[in-house]
Order: C-alpha cells, then sequence, then structure tokens
C-alpha cells in the first residue's frame, strides 16, 4: 500500500475528502494493468528500505509516502499530511510522536526528478510546528492572499508565564488563534481555554486577538482572510 493508504496506516492526517479515496498500491514492475474500482495503482520504481511489513501488509515508509503525496498533490492534501507526519499528534485516541524529519521527505525527492521540483516547492510550505490540520490550511491560505505571520510564536505574560499563539503578525501585534472541530470537553477545560486567551491578550507583543473556527477555515476561507486584512488596516493605519 501507498500514498493516502499507506498514510492512514502510518496515522498520518489527510483532509475529510481524502478518507473515502480509492486504495493506492504502487507497481514497481509496471505488470499490473486493472484492479477493479476502488483500487488505483502507482506504477514507479520502489528503492531498497522503502518498503515495510506493518499489521501484516506491505506499505511504504513514512519518508517514501509523504514524497510520494507531494509528488502527487493536491498540495493542500499533500501539506497537511507532512505536517501531520512531521510532529506529534493525537490521531483518534492515539498519541503519535515525529514519523520523520524535513530533510529526510527532501533527501527523498532528491532521487527521481519525475514531480520533484513542484514537490520541493510544496515541502518549503510545510510547518513541523503546525498543530492540526485547520491550522495547516489556515496557513496556506494566509499565504495565498500574502500574508505571512509567525507560526506557534512563543510569548511571556508580564508575571512570566509561556504562552503559545498560532500564528502572529508581530509588527502590527495581531494574533490568530485557529479552533479545532473538538469540543472543550469539560467545563474545566472550557475555563482553561478562557483563561488562555485572557493570558495572551495581556502578552505585551499583542494589541488585538482573532479566533476562527474549523468551519471558518475550510468553508469559509475568505471570511476569515477578510477578517485578518481588515484588523491588520485597523491596527496599522493601512487603508488597502
Amino acid at each position: 500500500m501507498s500514498h493516502g493508504s499507506a498514510a492512514g496506516l502510518w496515522r498520518i492526517e489527510l483532509l475529510d475528502g481524502s478518507r473515502s479515496a480509492p486504495l493506492d498500491f504502487i507497481d514497481p514492475h509496471l505488470s499490473i494493468h486493472r484492479l477493479g474500482s476502488g483500487v488505483r495503482v502507482h506504477r514507479m520504481p520502489l528503492g531498497r528500505g522503502e518498503v515495510v511489513e506493518r499489521q501484516g501488509l506491505r506499505l511504504t515508509t513514512p519518508i517514501r509516502t509523504c514524497a510520494d503525496l507531494l509528488r502527487r498533490g493536491p498540495r493542500d492534501e499533500a501539506v497537511v499530511a507532512v505536517d501531520s507526519a512531521l510532529t506529534y499528534r493525537r490521531v483518534g485516541r492515539v498519541r503519535r510522536a515525529p514519523l520523520l524529519r524535513r530533510e529526510q521527505i527532501a533527501a527523498a525527492l532528491g532521487k527521481t526528478s519525475q514531480g520533484s521540483l513542484r514537490a520541493r516547492d510544496w515541502l518549503r510550505l510545510t510547518d513541523p510546528l503546525a498543530g492540526s490540520s485547520a491550522e495547516t490550511v489556515a496557513r496556506l491560505r494566509m499565504y495565498d492572499a500574502d500574508l505571512h505571520p509567525e507560526s506557534q510564536a512563543e510569548l511571556r505574560t508580564p508575571d512570566g508565564s509561556r504562552r503559545v499563539v498560532d500564528f502572529l503578525f508581530r509588527a502590527a501585534g495581531l494574533a490568530v488563534e485557529i479552533e479545532g472541530y473538538a469540543y472543550h470537553g469539560t467545563r474545566e477545560a472550557h475555563r482553561r481555554d478562557i483563561d488562555r486567551f485572557n493570558q495572551l491578550l495581556r502578552c505585551p507583543e499583542i494589541r488585538s486577538l482573532l479566533r476562527f473556527s474549523a468551519e471558518d477555515v475550510f468553508r469559509r476561507p475568505a471570511y476569515m482572510v477578510a477578517e485578518i486584512r481588515a484588523t491588520l488596516a485597523s491596527l496599522t493605519g493601512d487603508s488597502k
């Protein structure tokens, strides 16, 4: 198994639309012509050590899987997957450690020229500090709109407590937080969340804080970008 199918077994997150995708396989011998509906065969070579056995199945390694996703695209799906593989993530009920490093993917992309130029461009858009798929897509939407905040910016409150904000436009003093789909879970978790945002607003670097839901990111990205632009303009006095 390879591509998105291998990603699922490695607990690498994909965009929601990828869950109904066909099963992916690589045919390194270029001998399989058709396996029926629901199966997608990729005819390409496989290097030594790029396939392992897991849960009784043969599948591509995380490095090869991410490289293949970057070569194939689309961009958002590939960057979401690589961001997930690069960092700690809770997938389902399992907390998974990082599976690889960005330089390992870069080295894998350098072994072949097929699709690698575009893939290396997309690899540069990844962020090993991204905390969720929603954060990754938000970052990509801002990038497409020529907005380039710091990601996972570390700040200190006046009492010295450490706080991390998803995105920070430091010059303007605008922080942007992305809320995942998951509910707070308990009243205590909700209380801690409220306290965290209050603490962020006490950081001297922050003049304004915007919060967007995962639904905003995935379904209303134009609204999110417009709100960020308008707030930046009000903070900097730029009416453009």
